[in-house]
């Protein structure tokens, strides 16, 4: 029996602590032996992330229990924030508590607690540590070490440093041995040659972001273990080297890898796609980087890259297919390949959506994984012929899979979904792609309102509500979300916009909100909602706008530049950016507005005339404005500014609060509030009743 209702009005069986007790997803993969381990998310447990092992019977089990949390601050993002290996004595775990941010050591077959490996500091943000490589033979673990050197959020260093194991730098700083200098703003952890005499790693500067530009850096490792002879390989930063304003682009290369020849694998996009590459240390780089450039023969499959005499400087292993193998770099550790022992390399790649594949780099062929996942996390891990990834899709949450490269099978191993509950209510997602301003594609997925039980009444259009994704340098992956679901299950609709700016679809269309952040995003975004309105899709008086950090933002502009929306969601924004850019947000982000809006100092006006801050007169929508008290990314200091401007006007808001949560919400509490908070808002502005969730108090 369907039940004839409103929309908005369906009653579901997706209630907030559902959807908050499912948030997240299992990250940073690595193999202990036989066993795989991973990071999970605990939302009831304060939000925390638990380190997970599978045993080789299958059996899981949390290998520490609460409170502690794996989980690196470096960047504020973090990264990878724990290694593995075994030693005759069993499993020899080194992580980075988020509490302290200290390196702690940990056998958990020994029965032993956690030991501290490094020293506390009471400057600033103190000592950091993220994307450790474990040397039980060298008595260190090496790792990228961020050391705040004052009270400012920019007063930072950052370098490859050396922890010796066996706690003696626990209470004295200078046992830390630093093995790079501090002449790069931004580094990445040490990938070791296979002979152990070579590290190479990612370093970028200011302005860049290092979507932007990059370089690779070769050091050859001494007895000592020390790092000699430093020099750029391949790579380029842009005008962040020469000084030049705003940053023009250079070449991003966002993971390296060495092969068991000794070659580097590498992700550019120099080609304007994220391409895998390799390229000979011995022969030398690319034009610029001090060496001629390589000059064996490429083979069968690849394609030269140019030297300044011609000759290949490094060689393209998957070229003219318009897809990407990389993404953005967030967090320090991410990984989108991984050589296997038989020569061949674990891929993820794909435009838009992306897959898991095996690539020959001598024939070039490449064969993808048969499954029902179409968005695959940037963390792989391998061991032997197997290789493991974080995948999800439209109708899974996400799971560890493993592929067996000699058989061809995949199959979910560990952290597998679950349906909790009958999957009829899941979306049904559509990937659509629009026309926007100029005739520019606007890539998008819609979810219409969906409930087996229930249908609206004849001619009744839904509401719908835009979602920016954050980033913005970032995309919105189909895959099943119960927060969706919650709207969608409910009778309103949900448009996930991968606005102009999104990775997925080439630095070309990621390239689109160069100096246009709260232009081409807003344009996107508003074009998305009428054409939905125009084609009869949703109901041009009740659509809404939501997002979070620049989705957030781009919420709040669009709210000041349009009057298409109802209201509008605004979690952990930006709101006033010439705030954001002097000393308003924190090291990584705080040069990212000279790319995404100019130079401060050559266009001031600009950064006053988008900022929502500045435009609250031109706000007459209603509006929700969630933040975190602890976040050091977008502080709430904006939005008690913001917050000040719109005092007086008669715009019903409302204002929550979340003491101890930072940039994103990750307590079980906290997302069942803002859930149903922002349910609540669209009930009270479109007008349908809903007596499952508290009544949010809008003021004026």
């Amino acid at each position: 029996m369907v039940t004839t209702a409103p929309y908005g009005t369906w009653p579901s069986p997706i209630d907030a602590r559902t959807v908050a007790g499912h948030d997240g997803r299992p990250a940073f993969l690595g193999v202990v032996g036989d066993e795989v381990w991973w990071t999970e998310p605990r939302p009831a447990e304060g939000g925390r992330r638990a380190l997970i092992r599978r045993r080789p019977d299958g059996a899981e089990e949390s290998v520490l229990p609460a409170p502690w949390n794996v989980r690196s601050r470096v960047l504020e993002y973090g990264g990878q924030p724990w290694a593995g290996t075994v030693t005759e004595d069993g499993p020899l775990i080194v992580f980075s508590d988020f509490a302290d941010q200290r390196l702690y050591a940990y056998e958990p077959d020994s029965g032993v607690a956690p030991r501290p490996l490094t020293p506390l500091s009471s400057v600033g943000g103190g000592l950091r540590w993220v994307d450790p490589v474990l040397l039980p033979d060298r008595g260190e673990v090496w790792c990228v070490l961020e050391e705040f050197t004052g009270e400012l959020p920019t007063d930072v260093r950052r370098v490859i440093a050396a922890v010796p194991l066996d706690g003696s730098a626990t209470e004295h700083r200078c046992a830390v041995r630093e093995l790079s200098d501090d002449r790069h703003r931004f580094v990445t952890g040490p990938r070791l040659s296979p002979d152990g005499r070579r590290a190479a790693w990612i370093v970028w500067d200011h302005p860049q972001m290092p979507w932007d530009g990059t370089l690779v850096m070769l050091a050859e490792i001494t007895a000592k273990g020390e790092f000699t002879d430093a020099r750029p390989l391949v790579g380029d930063a842009g005008a962040a080297g020469t000084g030049a304003p705003g940053g023009a682009p250079g070449e991003s290369i966002a993971q390296i890898e060495w092969s068991a020849d000794g070659s580097l694998l590498f992700v550019s996009d120099l080609s304007g796609w994220w391409e895998l590459q390799r390229i000979d240390p011995d022969g030398g780089g690319p034009p610029g980087h001090g060496g001629p450039p390589a000059r064996a023969e490429p083979s069968v499959g690849e394609e030269p890259r140019p030297g300044d005499d011609g000759v290949a400087a490094s060689r393209r292993l998957c070229p003219a297919r318009e897809e990407e193998f990389g993404g953005p770099l967030w967090a320090v550790g991410q990984r989108w390949f991984l050589p296997l022992e038989n020569g061949t390399l674990a891929v993820i790649h794909g435009r838009g959506a992306n897959t898991l594949g095996i690539l020959d780099p001598v024939t070039g062929e490449l064969v993808d994984t048969v499954g029902p996942w179409t968005a695959w996390a940037p963390t792989l891990a391998v061991h032997g012929s197997r290789v493991m990834g974080i995948a999800a899709g439209p109708h899974r949450s996400y799971e560890i899979v493993e592929l067996d490269t000699c058989t061809g099978r995949s199959r979910a191993i560990a952290a597998r979904h679950t349906d909790v509950l009958d999957p009829a209510y899941y979306p049904r997602p559509q990937e659509r792609t629009f026309t926007g301003p100029d005739g520019r594609d606007i890539h998008a997925h819609i979810y219409p309102p969906h409930n087996p039980g229930h249908a609206a009444p004849e001619g009744e259009l839904p509401p719908f509500v835009v979602w920016a994704h954050g980033g913005p340098t970032s995309h919105a992956p189909l895959v099943l979300d119960l927060e969706i679901a919650y709207f969608t299950s409910r009778g309103i609709g949900i448009a996930e916009v991968n606005y102009g700016g999104s990775t997925g679809h080439g630095r070309e269309y990621r390239e689109r909100l160069r100096g246009q952040w709260g232009v081409v995003d807003v344009e996107d975004c508003a074009a998305v909602a009428r054409a939905l309105a125009e084609e009869g899709t949703a109901d041009r008086a009740r659509l809404a706008i939501r997002g979070g950090s620049a989705g957030g933002w781009t919420a709040a502009v669009s709210l000041t530049a349009t009057d298409l929306y109802a209201c509008g969601t605004i979690s952990y924004p930006v709101l006033d950016l010439a705030g954001w850019a002097t000393g308003g947000t924190h090291d990584f982000e705080s040069h990212y507005l000279e790319s995404l809006v100019g130079p401060l100092a050559d266009v001031p006006d600009r950064y006053r005339e988008r900022s929502p801050l500045h435009r609250a007169d031109r706000i007459a929508a209603p509006f929700l404005l969630l933040q975190g008290l602890d976040d050091a990314v977008c502080p709430p200091a904006q939005c008690d500014r913001f917050l000040a401007a719109v005092a007086g006007r008669g715009i019903p808001h409302a204002y929550l609060t979340f003491p101890g949560e930072g940039h994103g919400f990750r307590r079980e509490e906290t997302m069942v509030r803002a859930v149903e908070a922002e349910l609540s808002l669209y009930a009270q502005t479109f007008g349908f009743p809903r007596d499952d969730v508290p009544t949010l108090e809008l003021r004026r």
